[in-house]
Order: C-alpha cells, then sequence, then structure tokens
C-alpha cells in the first residue's frame, strides 16, 4: 500500500491519549450492543475466549456482563505488551509523511475511510465521521464505555463514537494469533472498526439481541463491519478527498490477500484453537476464520453496494 505523496492530510481526528486516556468509569463490556450502545471491536472475543479455557468464566455468564479491566492484564492471561510512546499526530500533513510513518498511515487510512464513507449514496445522509481515534498506551478510560487494556484489542465505542487502537496490540495478541501485522493488515483492522461507526449511524447496533453463537447477532454484527472494510479496500485507490486528489494510489494483490489473512486469524474459531482450546460454535461473537473472509470479500465484490452486506438477512453466514 502506498500514499499519494501530495495529498494532504487531516488529522484532527487522530490523537495520542497516552496512558489512561480521557475520564470515564466503571469497566469495560465484552460487546454488549443491544439497544445500541457498548463496545465492539476486531477481536475483543479473545478475552472471554482465554478466560473461559482458564477457568475464569462464568459458566453461563453473558457476554453482557461487565468485566474490569485491571483484573486481565497482559500478564493475568499470559500476553506480553508494550505501553508505547506518545506521537504527535499534527506532524502528519502529506500522504509522503504516511509513507514514512505507521503512525501518519494511521491518519491517512481514517481520511480515506471517512471520504469513502460521506460519497456512499446510501450513507450519506446519515453520515458524520467518527469523533476520534484514540491511540491509547497499556490502558484507556472512554466516555461511556469503561475501561480497557491492550488485551482487548481494538474496538468501538458506541457511546462516544471514538474508535480505540493500542498500537501494541499487532506486536502482543496479534503475533501470538500468528498474524503479521503489514500496512494494510493494520488498515484492515480500522476499516473493521470504522465499519462498526457506520453501523452506529445507521442504526444497526440496536438490531443486536443475541450476543453469542455461530448464528447470533453479535457475529451477524461482527461480518457485517468486515463486509464494510471489504467494501472499502476495493475503493480505496479510486476514493478522492475533498481536493480531488486520490489518498491512495497503489494497492496490490498482496496487500489484499494479507488482510483476508488477518480476517482468518481473528476468527474465533482460530482462536479457540490457537490457544489449545477445543472449537466450541456455543461461544463464537465474531464468526469462523471462513465467514470472516467470506464477507472481507463480499465487500470487495459489492460493487458500493451496501445491500451485498446484508448479514441479518442472510440465511448461511459461511
Amino acid at each position: 500500500m502506498r500514499f499519494n505523496s501530495k495529498a494532504n492530510l487531516d488529522s484532527s481526528r487522530t490523537r495520542d491519549v497516552g496512558g489512561g486516556g480521557r475520564t470515564g468509569g466503571g469497566s469495560i463490556g465484552l460487546p454488549h450492543v443491544a439497544g445500541g450502545g457498548g463496545v465492539v471491536g476486531v477481536i475483543i472475543a479473545i478475552i472471554y475466549v482465554i478466560i473461559q479455557m482458564q477457568g475464569g468464566g462464568s459458566g453461563g455468564g453473558g457476554l453482557g456482563q461487565a468485566i474490569n479491566g485491571s483484573a486481565f492484564t497482559t500478564n493475568s492471561v499470559g500476553l506480553s505488551g508494550s505501553s508505547g510512546s506518545t506521537f504527535d499526530y499534527g506532524t502528519c500533513e502529506t500522504g509522503e509523511d504516511a509513507n514514512r510513518s505507521d503512525e501518519c498511515a494511521l491518519v491517512a487510512v481514517e481520511n480515506s475511510l471517512t471520504d469513502y464513507w460521506s460519497k456512499q449514496p446510501q450513507v450519506s445522509g446519515h453520515f458524520q465521521p467518527e469523533q476520534a481515534i484514540d491511540v491509547f498506551h497499556g490502558s484507556v478510560q472512554t466516555n461511556g464505555c469503561g475501561n480497557a487494556t491492550t488485551d482487548v484489542g481494538p474496538f468501538y465505542c458506541s457511546d462516544d463514537q471514538t474508535i480505540y487502537l493500542d498500537t501494541a496490540f499487532y506486536d502482543t495478541i496479534f503475533k501470538q494469533l500468528g498474524g503479521d501485522a503489514t500496512p494494510f493488515v493494520r488498515a484492515y483492522v480500522i476499516a473493521h472498526e470504522y465499519g462498526h461507526h457506520i453501523q452506529d449511524l445507521l442504526g444497526t447496533m440496536g438490531k443486536v439481541r443475541t450476543q453469542q453463537g455461530p448464528d447470533s447477532d453479535s457475529v451477524r454484527l461482527e461480518l457485517q463491519a468486515d463486509c464494510y472494510a471489504g467494501m472499502w479496500a476495493a475503493a480505496a485507490t479510486t476514493v478522492p478527498d475533498s481536493d480531488g486528489n486520490v489518498l491512495i494510489e497503489d494497492l496490490t494483490q498482496q496487500d489484499i490477500n494479507h488482510a483476508i489473512g488477518a480476517a482468518k486469524e481473528v476468527g474465533d474459531d482460530y482462536i479457540q484453537q490457537r490457544m489449545g482450546g477445543r472449537v466450541n460454535p456455543e461461544q463464537w461473537t465474531h464468526g469462523s476464520s471462513a465467514e470472516r473472509e467470506h464477507w472481507f470479500q463480499t465487500g470487495m465484490n459489492a460493487h458500493d453496494d451496501i445491500k451485498a452486506c446484508d448479514t441479518f438477512s442472510a440465511r448461511k453466514l459461511g
């Protein structure tokens, strides 16, 4: 993936909030999104899977239960992380900055996603950008969704319409799942979270009633976010910004293949197997590897028709 060196970047919505982030209260809930509120993410289910496998779950406890983020540090689940260092995203001004810096590439991807969805005809009447992408280090307190640590993975909080990301995630949980954090894999992660923002704007989160299981609303929500990510990926090299410049000027088949591979590596069945447990579809919240790959590719082939991503009406998800 390569960015147009002459394109200008808007860094106003991407910020580094350090460790602890902004003020908020309580604990973060696993993806309880019934009624439109809550937290949704790429691999947020991994904590639930690990807890169940280590005997720390409540047996029949649902995903609507809140967990105390401080109780599941990287040490307690056998992972290792890095608190990272702060970065001034205001220094990201052009596409050339994005070509030189992973941090500025994040800004460029956010800009491209905003440009794409603001012009999507079935969304434009409802569209507004996310409030922010908050990059944190180690832990963060949200405005409405409690606190979280790197272990949770990237997530979207509908209460404050913000995407949260600790970039140490790519070097800890994701790599331990066998992932390779190439530039477009990082873009896929953000595109998935942006997909949740689109669902929030369209009211789709209000459809979620069942939180767990292979045909649950939670799985359908996550697969739809993968499909939305695929829609953007297919159009990324053609989306003009407000100045008429295309921001992403080169996206290879290898980039796409890496994103599809990443979708596989965050499938519920893959995570269960990777963590040494048996595959139990009744614990799924995000869908299998095959399903996640399928819906990302469905988005790639949707030709900008958001109706192709209607996972809630699909009889079969794989």
